[in-house]
């Protein structure tokens, strides 16, 4: 029974492990993700469906209620039971056939006659060409719901024209885990297959599956690729098990020894864990789905592949139909053709540029699909039936610097990179140095680990390498190690000269390390004279305050205030009624000179200071913020005065240097709106933002290098993955 105080309980009904089927797989994965993003607004419970009523299962704490699908009766006293639950306010069926009692499952729709919460159900299989029964079936289930889900547009279409369902209908894809895009050769170590070309499968095995006709193509390509390996990955179907043992599989290996193949196909019986699979595919070169089934709308194990990134031949079932182009892999023109399989086979293994252009297609493809995005999906429609904030604390991600850590050798942080792989051909820059080492020097605060403090001193030894005997500070560093002495910029500059002052501040890091960063920043003074940028000016300021709170002076006060005043004068110059700007066109980073402003204030609190800074960032936000969403401003044409601004693309840093802003602001005025909107800022990179995607990866601990109008950047470089960590670390300030 749910506990007292459980409340907001969604109530997911299907299969549920340890009991062995793809839903229950798929009802695990997708109830830890909502409950890990919404947890605890939602908290999800399952009622378990058994088969038979004698199939006993040792069941989490998780699993509330349990029903058998034969006993038509429990439907009714379940339903009832779960209506006498205030703390259930929604139910979510995951529906197949085969778990649900009666002709076509009819018992469910019992079930759902009886319940008066509000609910929804996900389709998991939806057949064409419906006899009469089944037609009705469908149609009864689906009149006694609020919403339904499929997994690809083509189940609109088919409930709509072949079902007549007039109930809506939203598509959420089959998710995936959020893994990051590597080449086969860690796992294929991991593995000791050396040097093997490696197919794979897997899923539950039965005679559906169609392996004999992938073993049957083996032979000629064999012959030009000996080292190949093909496993066939999964335990045998539970049902098919208890009604024909081992036939099929029996077959199976029958037919490779009559082949000759045993040392080129090999069976991993068993029900593999999550971790397993990941590991599997991502060991594989071609991933197989040879399904017999040309109804099948959904299939986990294709997506689950195209999500590691894996090229992919497939026979032609309605999913495969809607996922698979020539650019994603080869779709069969038919079912139960050998000759195909190997053909398609050997042109994949014939092409290397185009099977690696396939693995990266098959990466970007997938993004949308990862478990936190379909989630976020669940969530929209959750919302329309049960409250839920939009925004909230409770559940930040835990801090992860292993990107940042991956992305710094022993001279510095390197700029981009290559999805997750460091690309060292792009070289170091002061700016992405200058923000690491802020960060550096927060975590270091935070933690006392000596790893932040390492960081710290190789961002700070980069910054003493780049500077010129006149204080500049140059720019960019090639991977020889070699400075480019023209590319010395205002913005790079200050940046530098904010992240030594606020190191000079912090009392945590060692007294030698602040010593030689003032020794730093004072030579870097000498060499700001000449910034005009209002940008640069900003960094300026806030580097002067930060080194202001331990080496007070007049002479520094004078120096900000000398800064601020330029500021003001250009937003004197530039405001109308309408634009409350410095500029006549918003940029990038754009709230960092309204926090410039703040910090002014806060160490002269002269209030000319604060009122040009509260104008300006309510500007701002008024250009920013739609419907509890923070949408930056796009890098493809910016927002000219009196001008239509660009949306797209959207850089991390924005969304990071608004919560730095608003959190200053907030702890200022005490205004719980600037609160609120620092969270939903940081919630741009959880996936509150115009494409609903996650753009930090918290398997990785990067972030994504943009969102564009239809896709993320699948890129984590340095930029982007600091400004996430900016923004998550100045979140504690505010608790």
């Amino acid at each position: 029974m749910v506990k007292e105080g459980d409340s907001n309980v969604i109530l997911f009904v299907g299969s549920y492990p340890p009991r062995e089927c793809g839903i229950a797989t798929f009802t695990k994965d997708l109830t830890d993700s909502i409950d890990k993003k919404f947890f605890p607004f939602l908290k999800t419970r399952i009622l378990a469906m058994n088969n038979n009523g004698v199939s006993i299962y040792n069941y989490p704490k998780k699993v509330i209620y349990q029903l058998s699908d034969t006993e038509r009766s429990s439907y009714f006293k379940l339903a009832n039971k779960i209506n006498r639950n205030d703390s259930i306010k929604m139910v979510c069926i995951q529906h197949e056939f085969g778990i649900f009692g009666g002709e076509y499952g009819e018992y469910l729709i019992d079930f759902l006659k009886t319940v008066k919460k509000p609910k929804i159900i996900t389709f998991h299989s939806i057949l064409p060409n419906p006899n009469e029964k089944r037609m009705q079936v469908v149609k009864d289930i689906s009149e006694n719901v609020d919403e339904i889900m499929v997994m690809t547009p083509k189940g609109i279409e088919i409930l709509k024209k072949e079902y007549n369902v007039k109930t809506q209908i939203k598509v959420i894809p089959h998710g995936i885990p959020t893994v990051a895009f590597e080449s086969q050769k860690k796992l294929k170590k991991h593995f000791r297959y050396g040097e093997k070309i490696i197919l794979s499968s897997f899923g539950m095995v039965n005679a559906g599956k169609g392996y004999e006709y992938v073993i049957e193509a083996l032979p000629e390509v064999v012959k030009k690729y000996p080292n190949l390996l093909y496993l066939i990955i999964g335990a045998t179907h539970p049902i098919i098990r208890k009604n024909e043992g081992e036939d099929y599989r029996n077959k199976l290996g029958k037919l490779i020894k009559d082949l000759g193949l045993e040392n080129n196909v090999k069976f991993y019986n068993k029900y593999i864990t999550l971790k397993e699979i990941i590991q599997y595919l991502k060991s594989t070169d071609i991933y197989i789905s040879s399904s017999l089934t040309p109804e099948q709308i959904t299939s986990g194990t294709l997506v689950y592949a195209m999500g590691c990134g894996r090229a992919v031949i497939s026979t032609p079932f309605l999913h495969a139909r809607d996922a698979i182009n020539h650019e994603r892999g080869i779709l069969l023109d038919g079912f139960r053709n050998s000759e195909s399989f190997k053909n398609a086979i050997l042109e994949i293994l014939s092409d290397k540029e185009k099977l690696k252009e396939i693995e990266q297609n098959n990466y970007s493809y997938t993004r949308h699909m990862t478990w936190p995005n379909v989630a976020i999906l669940y969530g929209e429609s959750i919302r329309k039936f049960v409250y839920m904030p939009h925004i909230y604390f409770e559940r930040l991600p835990r801090i992860n610097t292993k990107h940042i850590r991956r992305m710094t050798d022993n001279f510095g942080i390197i700029q981009f990179a290559q999805y997750t792989s460091p690309n060292l051909d792009t070289g170091y820059t002061l700016d992405d140095n200058a923000r690491a080492m802020v960060v550096a020097g927060k975590l270091y605060s935070k933690s006392k680990n000596q790893l932040y403090l390492k960081l710290i001193e190789t961002y700070l030894n980069y910054i003493k390498y780049v500077q010129g005997y006149d204080g500049k500070l140059y720019n960019i560093v090639s991977k020889d190690k070699i400075v480019d002495k023209n590319s010395w910029s205002e913005e790079s500059h200050g940046r530098a000269i904010k992240a030594l002052g606020f190191i000079t501040s912090l009392q945590a890091i060692p007294k030698s390390i602040r010593i030689e960063s003032e020794e730093l920043l004072l030579k870097s003074l000498e060499g700001a004279n000449s910034i005009k940028a209002p940008r640069a000016l900003s960094s300026v300021i806030s580097g002067i305050h930060y080194y202001n709170k331990e080496n007070y002076s007049q002479l520094n006060i004078e120096l900000i205030k000398k800064y601020a005043d330029q500021l003001v004068e250009l937003y004197e110059i530039n405001k109308d009624n309408e634009w409350k700007w410095f500029e006549p066109l918003l940029t990038y980073s754009n709230c960092k000179i309204c926090r410039a402003l703040f910090h002014t204030y806060m160490t002269t609190q002269d209030e000319k200071y604060l009122r040009v800074a509260i104008k300006t960032l309510n500007f701002l936000l008024s250009k920013t913020f739609e419907h509890d969403t923070f949408i930056p401003i796009g890098q493809k044409g910016w927002y000219k005065k009196e001008r239509k601004r660009a949306y797209f693309d959207q850089q991390p840093l924005d969304a990071a240097s608004m919560v730095e802003t608003l959190t200053i602001a907030y702890k200022i005025t005490k205004k719980p709106e600037y609160e609120k909107n620092s969270l939903i800022a940081f919630n741009w990179f959880l996936g509150n933002n115009t494409l609903n995607q996650i753009v930090y990866n918290d398997q990785t601990g990067g972030c994504h290098d943009g969102l564009g109008k239809d896709s993320i950047n699948l890129n984590q470089g340095a930029e982007s993955t600091i400004s996430y960590l900016t923004a998550r670390l100045t979140l504690e300030e505010l608790h």
